[in-house]
């Protein structure tokens, strides 16, 4: 259950070439380079020649959205949780789409996507969950910070994510009212999502049931989830686990979605999409695809050269899903049912849809 961030990056996916170069003979890598360059460019041609009246792709190129770094006080629990606020063009009450980081994450994470969003109509919440956040082995010694982070991948780290969750939403409403969010939100647009340890909280928070200890964690403000990496409960089956989901589920993974810390490989991840019943539902397979995928920046040990086309996806179909069901947007409905997708993603990648209820 971890995030791009767990530990320095020293490979941003935008420059892959530099390192990918000390690995492996400089003209193989420039030939391969070259020839995911010239996939991305016919991918883009293709998605525009389909793209019809609704393009998940398209952005004022003159946006940049302005953010602002928040600390949300949970009093019954004497706690602090850092947030970041990415804000809409406009200051026109907006839905809300949160943001759980993995596992040695923070609230810088994955800023593509919060930007992105936020340039599409959307406050974007992205929020820093202390004891399983980058606070945990930036001051620990190189040597113990693997330790260091599979003891905070813990029970008690995951209660208190989900609590985290609450409390934001909580804190949320009351700012709406009265304070730095006043009157720019419209909370019954509510969005979760997550990568990794983050998605394991998004789960909890959006539907998933805990048969064993009888635990209730669903939030009903939520309407729909991304899940970046997804995962089953060890406790329990998938069918046990997902089968009472009541809302949209999407379902994002790779084919070498494995992390450093925890047990679950990549074909275990494709268990949870099966196991939903009786609402939309959605899942892509990124080919190739690492871990690393859903963050800004690739892990340390991912062996593979970063695919242009991956990020570009994956704000594609985040954005039509929140469209289609937090906007009830029925062209992004229709793109997300339709050939949309194909028309972004490679031949390799997978997709499935089940959009009926």
């Amino acid at each position: 259950m971890s995030e791009g961030h767990w530990f320095p990056a020293k490979i941003d996916v935008s420059g892959v070439l530099a390192d990918v170069a000390t690995d492996i003979d400089w003209k193989r890598s420039l030939s391969i380079m070259q020839r995911a360059s010239l996939v991305f460019v016919s991918l883009v041609l293709v998605h525009f020649a389909w793209a019809g009246s609704y393009d998940p792709l398209v952005v004022d190129p003159n946006f940049h959205p302005k953010m602002r770094d928040l600390t949300v006080h949970d009093a019954a629990r004497s706690r602090d949780i850092p947030v970041r606020v990415y804000f809409p063009p406009n200051d026109k009450p907006a839905p809300v789409v949160l943001f759980s980081h993995g596992l040695g994450g923070s609230r810088q994470g994955s800023k593509f996507l919060g930007e992105r969003w936020a340039a599409r109509g959307y406050v974007a919440v992205f929020v820093q969950h202390p004891g399983s956040d980058d606070l945990v082995w930036k001051n620990a010694p190189p040597a113990e910070r693997m330790a260091v982070l599979r003891k905070a991948a813990s029970l008690e780290n995951f209660f208190l994510r989900v609590g985290d969750i609450r409390a934001v939403l909580d804190q949320l409403e009351a700012w709406n009212k009265s304070g730095p969010l006043a009157n720019r939100m419209d909370l019954t647009r509510i969005g979760m999502s997550g990568h990794s340890f983050g998605a394991v909280t998004t789960q909890a928070v959006s539907g998933e049931t805990f048969l064993m200890s009888g635990t209730e964690l669903t939030d009903p403000r939520i309407r729909a989830a991304v899940i970046m990496s997804p995962s089953t409960p060890k406790s329990e089956t998938a069918e046990r686990a997902f089968g009472e989901v009541k809302i949209p589920w999407l379902l994002m993974t790779g084919t070498n979605d494995v992390a450093p810390i925890g047990e679950t490989d990549a074909k275990a991840r494709l268990t949870v999409y099966p196991a939903l019943h009786g609402v939309p539902k959605y899942q892509v397979v990124l080919k190739n695809a690492d871990h690393s995928v859903f963050a800004d920046r690739a892990l340390p040990r991912d062996r593979r050269p970063g695919n242009l086309n991956h990020h570009r996806v994956i704000r594609a179909l985040s954005t039509a899903f929140w469209d289609a069901y937090l906007q009830d947007n029925k062209d992004a409905l229709a793109w997300l049912n339709g050939a949309g997708p194909r028309s972004v993603m490679e031949p390799a990648d997978d997709w499935r849809a089940s959009p009926q209820k």
